[in-house]
C-alpha cells in the first residue's frame, strides 16, 4: 500500500505539474512597468515607450545579441493620465535605427518586452490579420496545411437555410428554402450580417485600392494562393460570394443569415441549428450596393480569372441602389420583427435608425465605378461639415474616402462641388490628433473613445489619418496614424497587445467560439480582441479597473472588452498594410 502511496503522489504531482506547465504556457507574461509596442519599430520611423509612474530618470536600450547598452536616454517629463491616478513619462529612442533585437531597462523596473528593429517589422502581424479572416470561413474545412494545429471542420453549409416570416414574399413564401453559402462568420459567435459586412469590405477593398502592389505580393497560404489574385482579394471573395446570394429578387437584400438563438460554445460542425434569412432592410441593401459597385471596379482588373464577376457585381449593385430608392424606410427592429412573427430572433440585431449615411455611401461608389452623375446628384452628398468615424451604423466617411482617392478621375462638372471636401477630410484628422498625453497616442483623447470595440476605434482614427495623410503628404497625420498602431500592440494602459498570438502579452482567451471550444492552448491567431470598454455590459467579472483605458479583462465571457469581430480585423489590416508601404518607401 505505501508503494501504491508512494506511485499515486508521484502521479498527482505530475499532474500538478503538467498542468502548471500548461497553465504557463497559456498565459501571458506580465509586464514590468514598460510600455510598447511588443512587435517593434521601423527604421526611420519614431520609436516610443511608456514608463508609468517611474521613480527613475533615464532609460537604457540594450542591444539583446551582445548585451551591450546601445542607446541612454532622458525620461520625458511626467504626463498625469487623463483617467487613471497616475502619471506616465515617455522613453524616445527615435534616434536608435540600427536594426536589432533589444529591450528596454530602467531603474527599479524589470527588462521591458523584447522588440525588433527593422524595415519590415509589422509585416507578419499584417499578413495575420488577414489570414485571420480565412480562419473565420464558413461552410469549408480548414485543412491543417493551411490552418495549422487550429485545423477544423467545415460547419455551416449554408446550403439550405429558410425564409424567416419576415422575409416572406410570394415568391419566397416563409420557410422556401434558399442556398446561401460561404462568407465569414461574423464575431464570436456563427451567424452571418449584411450591415456588418458592409464596412468590413468596403475597409478590405479600400485596403486593395489604396496599395495594390502591397496585397498583391503576400502570400497568405490559402487554398487559392496561387490562382493569380491578391490573397486580400481571395478573401473578400468568399464573403462577397455569400453577399450576392442575399439578395432576393425584386433587389432588395436581406438583414442577415442567423440562427434563432446564439449557439453554444461549440466548434462550428457542432453546431446545427436551423438557420434563416431575415426581414430585408435599407439599410443591409445600401451596404450591399456599395461593396458591389466597390468591387466591381476591383475585380474588373481580373476579368480573365473572373470572367463577368465585375459585370454581375455592378448589376447587383443598381438593382439594390432602385430598391432602397423605391422603400428609403424599411428599418430593421428586431423587437418590432418578433411580435408580429415567429420564431423570435435574439441574435444581433445591428438596427440602425437612420439611412442617410448609407445612400451617401453608396452614392459614392455607384457614381465612381459607373461615371453616371445621376448617382451624385440624387440625393445630397455633403448634408453637414459633421463628420465622424466609420463604424457599422455610420458609414458617411467610408464613402468620403473613396471619392478623395478617385477625386481627379471624376467627372469635370461635379469636381469643383467635390475638392472641398479635402477640407472637410483634414479639419476632421485635426481634431483627432490631440489625444492622450500620458500614453503620447492618438487614441484615447477622449473617454468617448473607449466603448464596445474600442480597438477598432483605434484602428479607425488610424484609417481617417492615413487617408489625410495620403492628401497633404503632411507626416503628423502619418506618424499619429503610427501611434495608434503602437497603442494595439502593446503601448496602452492595460499592457495588452490586442492582437491574438501577437506580443508577449496578448489575448489568450477572447470570446470567439472556435478558440474555447477547441481544446488548443493558444487562440486563434490575428483576431483583434475589442478592447477597453467601461461598460462592462457583459457582467463579467475579473475586470482591474472600471477606469475607461484599463478596463478589459482577458476572459471569454467578456464579450464587452474581449470578443473578436470582422469589422475590427478590417482597419487593422488597412493600417498595418498602411504602415509597412509608407515607412518602406
Amino acid at each position: 500500500m505505501k508503494y501504491v502511496r508512494s506511485v499515486l503522489s508521484l502521479i498527482l504531482l505530475l499532474a500538478i505539474s503538467f498542468a502548471c506547465q500548461q497553465q504557463n504556457k497559456s498565459e501571458p507574461a506580465e509586464g514590468s512597468g514598460i510600455y510598447l509596442n511588443q512587435i517593434g519599430f521601423y527604421v526611420g520611423a519614431p520609436k516610443i515607450a511608456i514608463i508609468k509612474g517611474a521613480a527613475a530618470e533615464k532609460f537604457t536600450v540594450v542591444d539583446l545579441n551582445s548585451n551591450k547598452a546601445v542607446f541612454e536616454g532622458q525620461l520625458g517629463e511626467p504626463n498625469q493620465s487623463s483617467f487613471g491616478n497616475y502619471t506616465t513619462r515617455a522613453a524616445d529612442f527615435t534616434i536608435l535605427d540600427r536594426p536589432g533585437s533589444y529591450v528596454i531597462q530602467a531603474t527599479g523596473l524589470a527588462d521591458s518586452y523584447p522588440f525588433e528593429i527593422e524595415p519590415n517589422v509589422l509585416n507578419e502581424v499584417s499578413k495575420a490579420s488577414i489570414k485571420g479572416f480565412y480562419y473565420q470561413r464558413m461552410s469549408t474545412d480548414l485543412p491543417e496545411i493551411y490552418a495549422g494545429k487550429w485545423t477544423r471542420a467545415g460547419g455551416h453549409p449554408d446550403t439550405a437555410v429558410f425564409v424567416h416570416p419576415s422575409a416572406a414574399t410570394s415568391e419566397r413564401p416563409a420557410d422556401f428554402k434558399l442556398s446561401a453559402p460561404k462568407g465569414w462568420y461574423d464575431a464570436g459567435d456563427y451567424n452571418k450580417y449584411i450591415v456588418n459586412s458592409g464596412i468590413t469590405m468596403g475597409t478590405l477593398l479600400s485596403a486593395y485600392e489604396d496599395f495594390p502592389a502591397y496585397y498583391s505580393k503576400l502570400d497568405l497560404n490559402i487554398p487559392e494562393s496561387n490562382n493569380d489574385i491578391p490573397n486580400l482579394l481571395d478573401e473578400t471573395l468568399w464573403n462577397l460570394r455569400w453577399m450576392l446570394r442575399m439578395q432576393d429578387t425584386d433587389g432588395g437584400v436581406y438583414h442577415k443569415l442567423t440562427t434563432a438563438k446564439f449557439e453554444g460554445m461549440v466548434m462550428p460542425e457542432n453546431a446545427t441549428n436551423k438557420r434563416w434569412v431575415v426581414q430585408k432592410s435599407t439599410t443591409a441593401t445600401l451596404d450591399f450596393a456599395a461593396v458591389t459597385a466597390q468591387a466591381s471596379r476591383v475585380f474588373a482588373n481580373f476579368e480573365s480569372q473572373l470572367p463577368g464577376l465585375a459585370d454581375s457585381c455592378l448589376a447587383a449593385s443598381k438593382k439594390a441602389w432602385k430598391w432602397a430608392q423605391q422603400n428609403p424606410e424599411v428599418l430593421y427592429n428586431q423587437d418590432e420583427v418578433n411580435k408580429a412573427h415567429d420564431p423570435d430572433i435574439t441574435t444581433g440585431a445591428y438596427g440602425d435608425k437612420s439611412v442617410g449615411d448609407e445612400f451617401i455611401w453608396a452614392a459614392c461608389e455607384l457614381y465612381i465605378s459607373t461615371g453616371d452623375e445621376a448617382y451624385y446628384s440624387a440625393i445630397n452628398l455633403f448634408p453637414d461639415e459633421n463628420l465622424s468615424l466609420p463604424s457599422w451604423g455610420n458609414v458617411r466617411l467610408m464613402g468620403y474616402y473613396s471619392l478623395a482617392r478617385f477625386i481627379n478621375k471624376l467627372p469635370h462638372t461635379s469636381f469643383s462641388e467635390i475638392t472641398p471636401l479635402r477640407a472637410q477630410l483634414i479639419n476632421f484628422a485635426d481634431g483627432l490628433i490631440n489625444g492622450s498625453a500620458a500614453w503620447q497616442t492618438v487614441m484615447g483623447g477622449s473617454e468617448k473613445d473607449f466603448v464596445w470595440g474600442s480597438s477598432a476605434v483605434a484602428a479607425n482614427q488610424g484609417v481617417a489619418l492615413l487617408q489625410t495623410y495620403r492628401l497633404t503628404n503632411d507626416k503628423k497625420y502619418l506618424e499619429g496614424a503610427l501611434s495608434n498602431m503602437d497603442y494595439l500592440l502593446g503601448r496602452n494602459a492595460s499592457g495588452y497587445s490586442f492582437v491574438t498570438g501577437h506580443g508577449d502579452k496578448s489575448p489568450i482567451h477572447p470570446h470567439h467560439r472556435p478558440s474555447v471550444a477547441d481544446g488548443i492552448d493558444e487562440p486563434v491567431p490575428g483576431l483583434l480582441s475589442g478592447g477597453p470598454n467601461p461598460g462592462q455590459q457583459d457582467g463579467c467579472e475579473g475586470y482591474p479597473s472600471n477606469i475607461p483605458d484599463e478596463s478589459f479583462v482577458d476572459n471569454d465571457c467578456s464579450y464587452a472588452s474581449n470578443e473578436i469581430a470582422i469589422n475590427w480585423n478590417a482597419p487593422l489590416v488597412y493600417l498595418l498594410g498602411a504602415m509597412e508601404v509608407l515607412y518602406n518607401n
